[in-house]
């Protein structure tokens, strides 16, 4: 089991699109922007920051809707309404050879984010969502329904314990789960007004889905696939479709690890990062 990491950060609000998020900043160096999953944030990357920040200068961000960072009901949170605030982000900040690490519907994202964008310098994607992967897809289609979205307004915000049995389908080896994890994810799944955002993220899925089959030829930077051999949430075999389309690609399974190996084999995970990172062509 692994201990938190107690790192030095800093924790600050900003603003990106004209929605407000909370950022987490660590290190110096070349840029590296770290993209959580559909119910993470910062929080998820708390193993990492302080092994990549000593390399690189890290930006962290709750996106809007997501983790801490609140967004009305109405605010766009699709794939590509988050890509077009990064970019934005990106270029307000004028970060250029930037690095992305990122983890599934991140995963996704990044991929989006770095179609066509000379910016871009490398992409460390853990189990990127992706066009050719259909685990979850009936789940999608039910909580974007009617019922399914009264169904997730009344579950989300529910017990620990529904929460921790969720966390734990996503490890493969639960006995991983550091302590702190289940209440730092269970804070962030009961934050007023998650589940309408949720919902919005869900409804536009096979939209952002056909943008990503799109998007991803015109991906040129150097891009690292990382699966766990146990991952029930991104299909393992789906990281052949994704290096066939993308033009300069590696892959690496870790062995008994599920969806969040940045977690679950932490030490193992930021040495594959920090490796790729130095030579990513």
């Amino acid at each position: 089991m692994v201990a938190p990491v107690i790192h030095e950060s800093s924790a600050s609000w900003t603003e990106m699109g004209g929605q407000k998020m909370h950022l987490e900043c660590a290190g110096s160096g070349p840029p590296l922007l770290m993209l959580h999953g559909l119910l993470g944030g910062s929080f998820c990357w708390r193993f990492n920051v302080p092994v990549l920040a000593t390399r690189r200068s890290i930006y962290a961000p709750d996106l809007p809707g997501m983790g801490l960072s609140p967004a009305s009901r109405s605010t766009d949170c699709s794939m590509r309404a988050q890509a077009i605030r990064l970019k934005h982000f990106i270029e307000a900040r004028n970060l250029d050879e930037i690095d992305i690490v990122a983890s599934s519907w991140g995963g996704g994202l990044a991929l989006l984010l770095a179609s066509g964008n000379k910016r871009v310098r490398s992409l460390a994607l853990v189990a990127p969502v992706n066009p050719w992967s259909e685990f979850g897809w009936n789940r999608v289609r039910f909580c974007a329904s009617r019922l399914g979205s009264l169904m997730v307004h009344a579950g989300l915000p529910l017990s620990r314990r529904i929460h921790g049995i969720g966390i734990k389908r996503m490890y493969g080896d639960p006995l991983r789960i550091a302590a702190g994890t289940l209440e730092g994810y269970s804070a962030r799944l009961k934050r007023h007004g998650l589940a309408s955002n949720l919902i919005n993220t869900l409804r536009s899925w096979q939209a952002d889905m056909t943008a990503l089959r799109e998007a991803i030829p015109r991906v040129q930077a150097p891009t690292l696939l990382v699966w766990g051999s146990q991952d029930g949430a991104v299909d393992p075999r789906s990281a052949d479709s994704l290096m066939m389309a993308l033009k300069n690609c590696r892959a690496k399974t870790l062995s008994g690890v599920g969806h969040l190996p940045f977690e679950e084999a932490p030490e193992v995970f930021n040495r594959l990062v920090l490796d790729f990172i130095d030579q990513p062509g």
